[in-house]
């Protein structure tokens, strides 16, 4: 069964960072462990959060991808929608990536490709998610189904 890990947020962020291109940090984040029989298997950290706009970003990482459940989902959304009150989230990936644009759009992200972002030879996948998108979807509901 898969936990959530709270109140570690270095583990959780130097998890995530270690998996992804984000090798100088998060700096300051907050960040969820998802943790199966007492080890970690994936770390979802928010960073970036722009209060004044309501907008967070996001990443994640993980090393086994049977972590991505409905709970699990709920979760990692409730944090920035319904204690954050976040109106955005903001995930950032290579366009070449299409193992993660593609579970984006199933979630109900938005994405825009933007040329160039990440150097001359490679775009950018800027996905969104708004606060209405989520509640209007059927992940947002807040039943344990």
């Amino acid at each position: 069964m898969i936990e959530a890990l709270f109140g570690e947020n270095e583990r959780v962020a130097r998890f995530v960072a270690e998996r992804t291109e984000a090798r100088n940090g998060f700096g300051d984040c907050v960040g969820i462990g998802w943790m199966q029989d007492g080890e970690m298997i994936a770390g979802t950290v928010y960073h970036n959060w722009f209060p004044e706009a309501g907008v967070i970003e996001l990443s994640s990482a993980a090393d086994d991808p049977r972590w991505l459940t409905r709970k699990s989902l709920r979760v990692m959304f409730e944090y920035p929608f319904n204690q954050l009150g976040c109106q955005l989230v903001a995930l950032r990936m290579s366009e070449g990536n299409e193992r993660m644009r593609s579970i984006a759009r199933r979630y109900g992200f938005r994405e825009f490709i933007i040329p160039r972002l990440r150097g001359r030879h490679e775009n950018e996948c800027i996905c969104t998610l708004t606060v209405e998108d989520w509640r209007n979807g059927k992940k947002g509901r807040t039943d344990p189904s």
